[in-house]
């Protein structure tokens, strides 16, 4: 027996698509679209410390990561991912971490909001400083 798909059905599972799609989570504790994993292996080289400008930072998007450097040496690294809806934050820049999905911002030195809607900092990501080599720990 052949089911033929009729106007309904269509509508039926096409809602419930876009109904499951739209289960993103906020950043609060809600199903999230993405991996909740780690991005990037522990050990890879991500950047030489001449790569990050003094008073901004990098995004690396593959490993979901940003590495800053506030400071002449001093290097921090946040998850890429924005704690409001789970985009990948789009650029550093006047010393915040800029999401272009809903416009959150967080600070470069610590990853606090700087700006909602995004209420939770950017979680911190393990980084070494060997030489001029930055690497995940």
């Amino acid at each position: 027996m052949t089911h033929r798909a009729t106007r309904r059905t269509v509508l039926l599972a096409t809602g419930a698509a876009a109904l499951t799609a739209g289960c993103g989570g906020d950043g609060e504790g809600g199903p999230s679209t993405e991996s909740a994993g780690p991005h990037a292996t522990a050990g890879q080289e991500l950047a030489s410390t001449a790569d990050i400008p003094v008073g901004g930072g990098t995004i690396f998007r593959d490993e979901k990561v940003v590495v800053t450097q506030p400071e002449e040496g001093d290097f921090k690294a946040f998850s890429a991912v924005c704690t409001h809806q789970n985009c990948v934050v789009a650029d550093v820049a006047d010393g915040t971490v800029n999401c272009a999905c809903h416009g959150s911002r967080f600070r470069i030195a610590d990853g606090s909001v700087d700006h909602g809607p995004a209420t939770r900092p950017l979680p911190k990501e393990r980084i070494t400083v060997d030489g001029n080599s930055i690497r995940l720990a």
